[in-house]
């Protein structure tokens, strides 16, 4: 079986396929494995991903016991479940999926035995009905209230489906790159299982967190098999309708159970999970004609781009269920914005533009692939970020690893197959829908096209196409995608706008003769009969531009961001007098640019003035000049923890301030649990108990327990007074004003109570004062009891 045949039945693709399917999205993209990114940018990317990220990934599932877990199901070890989540094994199918895409494009012997271990250890683990889930074949204790007591009895956070999905995923990718059946069987035996398992007059439970859906589209395309389509759609369908079919309870807009699926107009709920379903709504619209699922699309993604979006392309206004906010609703500093919800953004977005063939879908996958979900790794490609805010206080770095590492695993797998969203092809017409050095095979009706790019993308905005034809061209049409950003649109609403007019347009030569062109929904489209070696030139225009939020996005009411073609930009404090929050950037500052190579791994940054904006004691501001530095976004947090902000004050009444010293300002504040206990004294005020957009420090996970931070001063110091502004997440988390609090002062080595007649108060949305006799020390210390089953946390503190 021809693997180029079977690759563009997977990845969405291809007017021929073996299983002869009748309905078909109308615009097919080119696997990446026609594909050859050369070198540049995102080559770069690519080969980290292969050398560093594949390896580093595997070893970490087997160091934290990811591995084991399936060992155990297997009967190979004994034991207890090693992690703290049942879908754990997913970060295992993922990262075979990741490698298997890598093993397309280079064969690697040892990489290839290393995934035949795994695949082994997992066929081990699968009960002989085809069932896997190593939480429960293992028989696990400690995750009884996640599993439920048997099959398919709490979908609604067992992730049994979810698991599921991304093994069948793998496996697809598997058998892709190694003509291998020994993983596809086990994912089919899977499959059979849920097709026997679930359906009318049996099981009708949605999946709790959405993915199985892709994976039976993908199991479908490959085998033929219906039953795989029908059971990705019966799953979609039934979701929202709980209540009616079998008298179940709603599980809610979290899950997106809230309507049935066509019913749905907004984004609501856990980012990740939604956009998974609307990637499967595609999916499964393209296959079978639904035009009410496209309908229910159209009103999802205007609403997602019109009032969801981050500059960055993120998704994920809050961290309390990881997902949307309310419309406007986007907070940079508690942004949340998780790597895989972007990844997801970006698969949904490929789909929208393969239904529709409009460069604005492609325009927020490049905004997304480029910002939002390129700070998720980090150039080294062996750290890693889950949320992904739009401003930090210093309070941020990436992480070696996560107890819930889904996204590493998933970074894996999309970096390997980047090349996928390049090009797309219909039966008259090729669509170059990204920039980056690559030679292509392309077939376009009966026209083999060989499509080489040269570029310096996207630090330069020339891009070079040569064509290359292996036979007498008939006529077609390349449709070079001209992005919103060179047209002067953000996105496709009135959610961003530059406020730079533009100060050249984009230009198109032809074998270098400049041509008139009309842009049609996103895409010069230039159709001729082509000539072997015919060069086409792209040139972008790379202006900086300065862009500004709709007004009803209050946490950038006053403040601009900064974009150079498809790179969104941010401050940092290390480049910027050790400060982001303080820099007030005004209309009338000239910006320029420099490629610096040695920085960054080699990055195009934005200089220029600025003012650094301080506040006296008698709350006086002053402004001082300033050198002004801005880096592209997906490379902030690599030089040690320092602020950062996407979005820059260019109104003197939102800066934030420097303030003189204070009782705080050279103490070391540590703490009896938690991260950063620091942001208590950093003299910024929080609008109420709940206020996310400013730092606040929390003792989470630990509730109902005794907890403290302490202050250690340089000298002797006369405290006479603390106030405490508690930290209050009711409604959204798990943190509340504590039950009782006392304040200690160290005499010697022994801590001692102040003595005070005053109530140490516990209310919300205001500081809580306590005078006591004045005590004279080098330590202090602030002891808290959280309410049973609730953490504690503080916001801001201030001492007298």
């Amino acid at each position: 079986m021809n693997k180029i045949i079977l690759l563009l039945m997977i990845l969405n693709i291809g007017s021929q396929t073996v299983c002869q399917v009748k309905k078909d999205y109308p615009i097919q993209p080119v696997p990446f494995t026609q594909v050859h990114i050369t070198d540049g940018f995102w080559f770069d990317r690519m080969e980290t991903n292969r050398t560093v990220t594949i390896p580093y990934a595997i070893k970490m599932n087997e160091t934290t016991g990811r591995v084991t877990n399936l060992e155990i199901a297997a009967g190979l070890k004994t034991g207890e479940y090693c992690t703290r989540y049942p879908f754990d094994d997913t970060d295992i199918y993922k990262v075979i999926e990741g490698a298997s895409y890598s093993l397309m494009l280079k064969p690697d012997k040892e990489l290839e035995k290393k995934l035949d271990e795994l695949i082994d250890i997992i066929a081990k683990a699968q009960e002989p009905d085809g069932y896997i889930y190593s939480a429960r074949t293992g028989k696990s204790d400690k995750l009884k209230g996640w599993i439920g007591p048997e099959r398919w009895s709490n979908l609604q956070s067992s992730h049994e489906l979810y698991n599921a999905g991304h093994m069948f995923e793998a496996a697809v990718a598997h058998f892709m790159a190694t003509n291998k059946k020994s993983f596809l069987t086990i994912a089919l035996k899977c499959a059979d299982l849920l097709v026997k398992d679930f359906g009318p007059g049996k099981v009708q439970l949605p999946p709790g967190h959405q993915e199985v859906e892709l994976g039976l589209v993908k199991l479908y395309r490959l085998t033929g098999e219906e039953k795989y389509l029908n059971l990705a759609k019966y799953f979609l369908d039934i979701r929202g309708r709980g209540k009616e079919l079998t008298g179940r309870e709603s599980w809610g807009e979290y899950s997106q159970d809230h309507k049935p699926i066509i019913e749905q107009d907004e984004a609501v709920g856990h980012a990740v999970r939604a956009g998974y379903m609307y990637s499967a709504i595609a999916d499964v619209a393209a296959l079978t004609g639904d035009e009410s699922y496209i309908k229910a699309l159209d009103k999802i993604w205007n609403n997602v781009v019109s009032k969801k979006l981050y500059l960055t392309g993120g998704l994920g206004a809050t961290g309390s269920w990881e997902g949307f906010g309310p419309n406007y609703d986007l907070p940079n500093a508690s942004a949340y914005n998780e790597t895989c919800a972007s990844i997801a953004n970006v698969y949904w977005n490929h789909r929208m533009f393969l239904l529709k063939g409009e460069g604005k879908y492609i325009d927020i996958l490049e905004r997304t692939l480029y910002n939002a979900l390129l700070s998720g790794i980090s150039i080294s490609g062996d750290k890693f970020f889950y949320p992904n805010p739009l401003e930090s206080f210093g309070t941020h770095e990436r992480s070696a690893w996560f107890e819930c590492a889904c996204c590493p695993g998933n970074v894996t797998r999309f970096i390997a197959s980047v090349a996928n969203y390049i090009y797309a092809v219909n039966s008259k017409e090729i669509y170059v829908n990204l920039f980056t050095n690559n030679k292509a095979d392309l077939k376009v009706g009966n026209d083999e096209v060989v499509l080489s790019q040269t570029t310096n993308y996207p630090w330069d905005g020339k891009v070079v196409l040569n064509v290359n034809l292996k036979n007498q061209s008939k006529g077609f049409s390349i449709n070079l995608r001209i992005p919103g950003w060179a047209q002067d649109e953000v996105v496709a609403s009135d959610l961003y706008q530059f406020i730079d007019k533009p100060k050249s347009k984009t230009t198109i030569r032809i074998n270098g003769k400049q041509i008139d062109y009309n842009v049609e929904n996103g895409f010069a489209k230039i159709s001729r009969t082509w000539n072997d070696k015919d060069v086409i030139e792209l040139i972008l225009p790379m202006e900086v531009k300065r862009i500004v939020a709709n007004n009803n996005v209050e946490a950038d009411r006053g403040r601009i961001a900064l974009q150079r073609g498809p790179l969104v930009y941010c401050t940092e404090g290390i480049d910027n007098n050790g400060y982001a929050r303080n820099i007030l950037l005004t209309g009338d500052s000239k910006l320029n640019t420099d490629f610096q190579k040695n920085l960054l791994s080699g990055v195009e940054i934005i200089t220029g003035k600025a003012y650094g904006v301080k506040s006296s004691d008698k709350n006086i501001l002053t402004k001082e000049e300033q050198n002004f530095v801005a880096i592209p976004y997906y490379a902030w947090a690599h030089r040690g923890k320092t602020e950062m902000s996407v979005w820059i004050a260019n109104d003197e009444k939102v800066v934030r301030p420097l303030y003189g010293s204070d009782l705080l300002s050279n103490a070391q504040i540590t703490a009896s649990a938690g991260k950063n206990p620091e942001v208590i004294a950093d003299r910024l005020e929080p609008k109420n108990s709940i206020d996310h957009s400013l730092p606040f420090f929390h003792w989470w996970p630990n509730k109902g327990t005794a907890e403290s931070v302490q202050i250690d001063f340089q000298n002797l110091e006369e405290i006479s007074q603390v106030d405490v502004y508690w930290f209050d997440d009711t409604g959204i988390g798990e943190c509340r004003i504590p039950s009782s609090w006392k304040v200690f002062y160290k005499e010697g080595d022994k801590w001692r109570e102040v003595y005070t007649v005053d109530k140490y108060g516990v209310e919300k949305d205001k500081y809580n004062s306590v005078t006591f006799e004045t005590v004279r020390t080098k330590s202090l210390k602030i002891e808290i009891h959280s309410q049973p089953d609730f953490a504690g946390g503080i916001h801001e503190i201030k001492i007298k």
